[in-house]
C-alpha cells in the first residue's frame, strides 16, 4: 500500500480503516460489523439496556462469519485510531476506552455461537405451531403491547384480518432478525421514520 500521497484520515471510521491496513488486519472483515455499529454502541453506553441491544444485533451479524474472531485485535485498532484522532490523548482516555471495550467484548463473547442455535430452535418452534397456538400468540402480542403502551390502542382500530397480518409480520421478523439482521434493522428504522 502506498501511503505517501494519502491524506491523514480525520474521522474514526476512516482512521480505523487506515490502521486496520497498517496493522495488517485488513482480512478481518468481521471488524467492519462492529465498526458499523460502534457509534450507536458508544452513544448508548450510559443506557445498559440499549447497549445490550446494540451488542446483541452485532452478535447476530458476527454469527454470519466463520473462523476465529480475536476481539483484542479490534481493541488494538480502536485504541490506535482514537490515539491518532485525539490531540490531548492521555492515560484517562486510555483507561476509559479500554473499560468500554472490556464491557462490549464481554457482551459480544456471551453471545458467541448462540445465534445459530437460537435461529434453529426458533425455526423449529415456529414450524411446529398449530393454528390455535398462532391465534394465541397474536392475542398475546397485543395484550402485552397494550399493557406496556396503552396509548397504542388508539392506533390499532383496524379489522381483525389487518391486526392478524401485523402480528404475523412481528413473528416473521423474529426469524428475519437471525437470517439477515442488517437488513431487518434497516427496514425497521425506515418504518419508524415513515410513521
Amino acid at each position: 500500500i502506498n501511503f505517501k500521497n494519502a491524506a491523514v484520515p480525520q474521522t474514526f471510521p476512516d482512521m480505523f480503516a487506515f490502521n486496520t491496513a497498517v496493522m495488517g488486519m485488513s482480512a478481518h472483515n468481521w471488524m467492519n460489523e462492529i465498526l458499523s455499529s460502534f457509534d450507536a454502541i458508544v452513544t448508548n453506553t450510559a443506557n445498559s439496556y440499549r447497549l445490550q441491544e446494540e451488542c446483541d444485533v452485532v452478535s447476530l451479524r458476527l454469527a454470519k462469519f466463520n473462523g476465529t474472531m480475536n476481539f483484542g485485535d479490534y481493541k488494538s485498532v480502536m485504541l490506535a485510531s482514537l490515539r491518532s484522532l485525539c490531540k490531548d490523548w492521555g492515560s484517562t482516555h486510555e483507561v476509559a476506552w479500554s473499560w468500554l471495550w472490556i464491557n462490549i467484548e464481554r457482551l459480544l463473547k456471551a453471545m458467541l455461537g448462540r445465534p445459530r442455535k437460537l435461529e434453529s430452535a426458533l425455526d423449529q418452534f415456529l414450524q411446529a405451531l398449530t393454528d390455535e397456538q398462532v391465534d394465541g400468540i397474536r392475542r398475546e402480542i397485543y395484550s402485552r403491547f397494550f399493557a406496556v403502551a396503552p396509548a397504542g390502542q388508539d392506533h390499532f382500530k383496524q379489522s381483525t384480518t389487518r391486526l392478524h397480518f401485523i402480528a404475523d409480520k412481528v413473528v416473521s421478523m423474529t426469524m428475519d432478525m437471525y437470517k439477515d439482521p442488517k437488513k431487518l434493522v434497516a427496514d425497521i428504522s425506515a418504518l419508524g421514520l415513515r410513521h
